[in-house]
C-alpha cells in the first residue's frame, strides 16, 4: 500500500467504546519467547520452587500496583477487574498441582507452569458460560506474566510508547490496558475481543475509542500506518481519504454540541411537553456510582444491585456492615428515592464461598435471586434487618427479583413483616411505610401482574431479562444476538399488559432495564404508560431531553399503531420515525 494513490480501505468489528480516533498505528505481536522444556536433576527442586515463588510475589506486586493505579485515576469498581487476577496467583490448587508435577516430571517451573495453567484456561474456555470464559482470559493473562517474570524479562514494550498512536493487538489484557501509557494511546483495536471483556469494559471508562472482533488484522496491518478507528459503529479505516476524515470531524464537532447542550438539562424536570411529570432515576451497582447520579441530573436510584457489592469476597458482610453501605447511599441522594433490590446471586454473579452454588446445567433459569434468597433465610434476613434500619434515614424502597408468581412474592413479603417486627420490638427506628415493589422480569409474573399488582406499592420492570426469557434468547450468545429484540411484538404486548394491571390497582411501574436508556425506545415506554424510568447514570440526561420533547397524546397513538404491526422491525422502524421528528440529533 506504499507509494502511488494509496486506495481507502474499511475492516468491520464490534465498536466497543464510543468515539473516533485518528492516528499512525503501533502493531503488536505477542513477543513471549515459547518456553523450552529442560529436564531438572531432584536436587534442583527446592531452586525452582524458590524461583517460582519469586515470580508469583513479583506478578502479585505489578497486578497490585497496576490495581493501585486504576483506583486512583479511573476509580475503584475498574480496578477490582484485577482482583480475579491476585485469586489467580493466590490460588492453591493451581500451585499444589505445578509443585506436584515438578517432582513427579523433573522439569523446570516454567513447563510445568504453563502446562498446569494452560489446561485448567482451556477447561474453563469450553464452558458455555461468558462469565466462566472470561476467567480463562484472566487466567492466561497471569500466565504470561508469571512466565515473563520467570524468564527475566521486562514488562512489554509497547506499554511504554512515548509518541501518539492507535494501538493494533492480537488481543489486550486487562493488565495491557491498564498498564499502558494512557496520555499516548488514541485509540485501540484488536483481533479479539466482545463488548463484554474487561478490555473493552476500561476502554470506555479510560474514554479511548475501541473496536474488537477484527478477525486477523494484525497480519494485514503494519506499524506507522495512518488509520481511523471508529469506536462507535466499530470500523477501523486504512489510509481514511479526506472526506472521511471531514465527514468525522463534523460527526465529533457534532457530539460535543449535543453533550454541551445535555449538561444544561442537570436541573430541569423530566416533563413532557403536555406537563407529564415522568420520574427519571439511575442505576447503581457499587456505592461510588452515587456521585454519577445527581452529576447527570437524575431523580435518585431507581435500581441498586446490591450484589455487585458481594461478589469479590468470600463471606457475605454482616447486617452492621450492610446497614452502613444502605445508609450512606440514601443520604446521599435524600430527599429522593433509593429503590433496593435484594440480592441477585445465581446465574452469572456467584459469590465464592458465600452461598454453596452447586454446578447448574441452565444457571439463568436454576437457583438464583428470590428462589436461593427464599432458601437461604438467614442471609435474607441480614439484608432486609439492614435496609429497614436504614430505611430510616432516607427514601428507600425495597424490591425483590426474578419474582414468577404470587407465592414466592407472598414468601418474600412474610419475611420481611417477620423482620419488621423484630426490629419494631428491638425499638429499632425504621420507615413504617416503607414501599414494596416486585420486579417484572419473568414472563409468568407479566402474565400475572393483575393479581401480583394488588400485593405490592409498585412494579419496576426489568427488560433484559424480561425480553432474554420471553424471547428465549440468550442476551450474550454471539451466535444469537440478532434475535434479542426490545421491540419484537410479544414484548410490546407484555408491556401494556404489566402498564395496565399496575394501573388498575393504583400502583406506579416503571422500567429499569436497558429498554429506558435507549432514546430510540422512549417514545413507546411513555406511550405504554410507564411512570419512571431508570437508566445508567450516563445516559439520564439523553432520556431527559427526549422526555422534554415528546407530548403524551403523540406517544399514545404510536402504541396504537404499532400494535397492529406484526414485526420487530416494523416497530422499531415506526418508533425510529417519532424519535428522529422530535430529537433526531440524540440518534446520530
Amino acid at each position: 500500500m506504499s507509494g502511488g494513490e494509496r486506495q481507502e480501505i474499511r475492516f468491520e468489528g464490534a465498536g466497543v467504546s464510543p468515539g473516533m480516533a485518528c492516528g499512525k498505528i503501533h502493531v503488536v505481536r505477542d513477543d513471549l519467547d515459547d518456553v523450552s522444556r529442560y529436564r531438572i536433576a531432584p536436587s534442583q527442586i527446592p531452586d525452582e520452587i524458590g524461583r517460582f515463588e519469586t515470580a508469583l510475589i513479583q506478578t502479585r506486586m505489578q497486578i497490585l500496583e497496576m490495581q493501585q493505579r486504576i483506583a486512583e485515576s479511573i476509580g475503584a469498581k475498574d480496578a477490582a477487574i484485577f482482583d480475579a487476577h491476585l485469586l489467580v496467583v493466590e490460588d492453591r490448587t493451581l500451585i499444589d498441582e505445578v509443585l506436584r508435577k515438578l517432582e513427579t516430571d523433573l522439569c523446570n517451573v516454567e513447563w510445568v507452569f504453563q502446562e498446569v495453567a494452560t489446561r485448567y484456561a482451556e477447561t474453563l474456555n469450553k464452558i458455555d458460560d461468558p462469565y466462566l470464559r472470561e476467567r480463562a482470559l484472566d487466567i492466561q493473562d497471569v500466565t504470561k506474566r508469571v512466565i515473563r517474570n520467570l524468564q527475566g524479562k521486562a514488562p512489554k514494550t509497547f506499554l511504554a510508547l512515548s509518541e501518539l498512536h492507535i494501538l493494533v493487538a492480537h488481543n489486550l489484557t486487562p493488565s495491557d490496558t491498564a498498564s499502558m501509557n494512557r496520555a499516548n494511546v488514541l485509540g485501540i483495536a484488536t483481533d479479539l475481543g466482545s463488548r463484554t471483556s474487561h478490555a473493552a469494559i476500561l476502554a470506555r471508562s479510560l474514554n479511548i475509542p475501541a473496536v474488537v472482533g477484527l478477525h486477523d488484522i494484525t497480519a494485514k496491518l503494519e506499524t506507522g500506518q495512518h488509520v481511523l478507528v471508529d469506536g462507535s459503529d466499530g470500523l477501523l479505516i486504512v489510509n481514511p481519504a479526506p472526506e472521511t476524515i471531514a465527514h468525522y470531524a463534523e460527526l465529533e464537532s457534532r457530539r460535543a454540541r449535543v453533550v454541551s447542550q445535555l449538561k444544561q438539562l442537570r436541573t430541569t424536570r423530566s416533563t413532557t411537553r403536555d406537563g407529564r411529570h415522568i420520574v427519571l432515576s439511575a442505576n447503581i451497582e457499587l456505592p461510588e456510582d452515587v456521585e454519577a447520579v445527581a452529576a447527570n441530573g437524575a431523580e435518585g436510584i431507581g435500581l441498586y444491585r446490591t450484589e455487585f457489592l458481594y461478589l469479590n469476597r468470600t463471606t457475605l458482610p454482616t447486617e452492621d456492615e450492610q446497614f452502613e453501605t444502605y445508609r450512606k447511599v440514601a443520604e446521599r441522594v435524600r430527599p429522593d428515592p433509593l429503590i433496593i433490590r435484594t440480592f441477585d446471586l445465581g446465574g452469572d454473579k456467584l459469590a465464592p464461598g458465600t452461598v454453596d452454588i452447586t454446578d447448574e446445567l441452565n444457571p439463568f433459569l436454576g437457583w438464583r435471586a428470590i428462589r436461593l434468597c427464599l432458601e437461604n433465610i438467614d442471609i435474607f434476613k441480614t439484608q432486609l434487618r439492614a435496609i429497614l434500619r436504614a430505611s430510616a434515614v432516607g427514601n428507600i424502597k425495597i424490591m425483590f427479583p426474578m419474582i414468577s408468581g404470587l407465592e414466592e412474592l407472598r414468601g418474600a413479603k412474610a419475611v420481611l413483616a417477620e423482620c419488621h417486627e423484630e426490629l419494631r420490638r428491638s425499638g429499632v427506628p425504621l420507615d413504617e411505610e416503607i414501599e414494596v415493589g416486585a420486579m417484572i422480569e419473568i414472563p409468568s409474573a407479566a402474565l400475572c401482574a393483575n393479581v401480583l399488582a394488588s400485593e405490592v406499592d409498585f412494579f419496576s420492570i426489568g427488560t433484559n431479562d424480561l425480553i432474554q426469557y420471553t424471547l428465549a434468547v440468550d442476551r450474550v450468545n454471539e451466535k444469537i444476538a440478532h434475535l434479542y429484540e426490545p421491540t419484537h411484538p410479544a414484548i410490546l404486548r407484555l408491556l401494556r399488559m404489566i402498564a395496565e394491571a399496575a394501573h388498575a390497582h393504583h400502583i406506579w411501574v416503571g422500567v429499569c432495564g436497558e429498554m429506558a436508556g435507549d432514546v430510540a425506545l422512549v417514545p413507546l415506554l411513555l406511550g405504554l404508560g410507564m411512570d419512571e424510568l431508570s437508566a445508567g447514570a450516563t445516559s439520564v440526561p439523553r432520556v431527559k431531553r427526549a422526555v422534554q420533547s415528546l407530548a403524551i397524546p403523540e406517544c399514545r397513538e404510536l402504541v396504537e399503531e404499532t400494535l397492529k404491526l406484526n414485526t420487530s422491525s416494523e416497530i422499531l422502524s415506526r418508533c425510529l420515525e417519532l424519535a428522529d421528528k422530535r430529537y433526531g440529533d440524540l440518534l446520530g
